[in-house]
């Protein structure tokens, strides 16, 4: 018998700058998978620094999903996945990243599709029904 709690022992990384979005992300994966690990960052920089920490640590505590915001200060989206490639910082593909924006932007939509490590684009405002087709 399948649960509603389909993300078992799932470690996610939200990095968005709108704290309204983390929490709203947090409370639908909440939803879903009560004691699933998140960690949110509020631009790129901060999330990369905070995977080289893991990776440190073990490389197999990386997150398996990272929900990745466009637009952000000091590092957005598109610098984080530069330096998530360049730095190696999943050499196993563990981690399955889900561009999460506001960007209707035809050009990003594109952009996101040449990107092999990026799962999938979704729109805001995040739901339960995108949220549970990231995790079947």
């Amino acid at each position: 018998m399948q649960s509603d709690n389909i993300l078992n022992n799932t470690n996610i990384l939200v990095i968005d700058d709108e704290y309204v979005s983390n929490f709203i992300c947090e409370k639908l994966i909440k939803k879903l998978k009560k004691e699933s690990e998140i960690i949110t960052c509020l631009n790129g920089k901060n999330a990369i620094d905070k995977l080289i920490e893991i990776k440190k640590q073990d490389v197999n505590l990386l997150p398996d999903y990272i929900f990745l915001d466009l637009s952000m200060p000091i590092v957005d989206g598109w610098e984080f996945l530069k330096l998530y490639s360049d730095l190696n910082i999943d050499p196993y593909g563990k981690c399955k990243i889900y561009i999460l924006t506001y960007s209707l932007f035809k050009n990003d939509i594109i952009k996101s599709a040449s990107y092999d490590i990026i799962n999938d684009y979704i729109i805001k405002p995040l739901d339960l029904e995108k949220l549970k087709k990231v995790f079947i």
